[in-house]
């Protein structure tokens, strides 16, 4: 599967058990965020299209279109928008 990010990068998941915020951390993709659980909502970006699944409920308020990427996976290939993020090295 794709994962489009800000319409800049595009990143090639591996893994159905990853969390979307994992998933850019093994590519170098340092996105902010304060929990790993789905309660702060510092994550939190609006999907543009494509399908997640949460691997557990999100306690942060979500309004219509956003999701947390600390929380959930993808089910399909991903656009997602307003993701703050800045790439890092990948130690080998």
């Amino acid at each position: 599967m794709q994962l489009h990010i800000n319409r800049i990068t595009t990143l090639h998941t591996r893994s159905e058990h990853k969390t979307l915020l994992e998933t850019m951390e093994a590519n170098g993709i340092q996105a902010e965020y304060h929990c790993r659980d789905g309660h702060c909502g510092a994550c939190r970006c609006t999907l543009i299209s494509g399908e997640v699944e949460y691997l557990q409920a999100p306690l942060a308020f979500l309004n219509q279109g956003e999701i947390l990427p600390c929380s959930c996976k993808a089910n399909t290939d991903l656009v997602i928008d307003n993701v703050k993020y800045e790439v890092v090295k990948i130690l080998a």
